[in-house]
């Protein structure tokens, strides 16, 4: 079993480091956006030496030397299994952008360029998330700094370094593509967000009330959702209750209030979101 799943998370990393490259090569690259880490600064580089080298320096040449040193630093520093999984799938990103042709789209249209690429970019960072991996560049580039500077937080000193990218991208490219760049990243943290947490949101509701037995039955008949009661004390009055805990779909969260008002007009109810819920009635996971 756990040699299938590896097997699994490789495969994860393919598809995504796969993803990443068409988006790079299909749209970042053409449109001039720079998204920060060291693809970014691949793109910047061929670009700048493009006058030099006929089409500049390949994306992937610059990707892979850059990332050596780094990894080389990562290996001595923390270690050779810190950087297993990660070595693969940035020689596996440095692989797509050999292998994926270079040619133009959405070129005339930097809106749909810069949200098409962060979606498709981002579905394929979120699925080398979810095999435990990262791309290297500028995220080990981070945590190397990190362990040199702990009072700082990984995802801080990657926002600096993405940020110096990105500056000089707008240096070479123009304000108007970096700003264009920044939508693609925003999209590209929503989506990776998204296959990381579990595209498909419920609703949960905390449901304080003075008719729980009503306001329970009412739910477990009409929706066939189940509750829990959970005990809870009024600091204010010092009464102890019980508050309804539930989990329902997105479409049955305004049924679900709809029957608490009905049942008890006074009743305090509380509505956040529920992400990736496991168990009956929702995501069943076979492990």
């Amino acid at each position: 079993m756990n040699k299938r799943s590896t097997w699994v998370d490789y495969l994860l990393i393919l598809a995504g480091t796969g993803l990443m490259a068409v988006a790079i090569n299909v749209i970042y690259d053409p449109n001039g956006l720079v998204t920060g880490g060291f693809t970014g600064i691949a793109i910047i580089a061929k670009e700048m030496t493009g006058p030099l080298l006929k089409g500049g320096i390949p994306l992937w040449l610059t990707n892979l030397c850059l990332n050596i040193p780094v990894f080389l630093l990562a290996a001595k520093i923390k270690g050779v299994r810190y950087i297993g999984r990660t070595l693969f799938a940035t020689v596996a990103l440095s692989a797509w952008l050999y292998v994926i042709p270079v040619f133009s789209l959405m070129i005339d249209d930097l809106v749909l360029a810069s949200l098409f690429g962060g979606v498709i970019s981002g579905i394929g960072m979120g699925l080398v998330f979810l095999a435990r991996a990262t791309t290297g560049g500028t995220d080990m580039v981070a945590a190397l700094i990190q362990h040199y500077l702990p009072h700082y937080t990984i995802a801080q000193i990657m926002q600096v370094v993405d940020a110096l990218v990105v500056l000089v991208g707008a240096y070479v490219f123009g304000i108007s593509k970096a700003l264009y760049a920044v939508i693609a990243i925003f999209v590209v943290s929503r989506m990776s967000d998204g296959i990381i947490e579990g595209l498909k949101f419920s609703k949960a509701a905390f449901i304080i009330t003075e008719r729980q037995k009503e306001v329970s039955d009412m739910i477990m008949s009409e929706l066939d959702r189940g509750l829990t009661g959970v005990p809870a004390k009024g600091m204010y009055s010092g009464a102890d209750k019980l508050m309804l805990f539930c989990v329902v779909s997105k479409k049955e969260i305004v049924q679900l209030k709809q029957i608490v008002v009905k049942m008890d007009p006074n009743a305090f109810v509380i509505v956040t979101d529920a992400r990736e819920v496991l168990g009956e009635g929702f995501l069943e996971v076979h492990l």
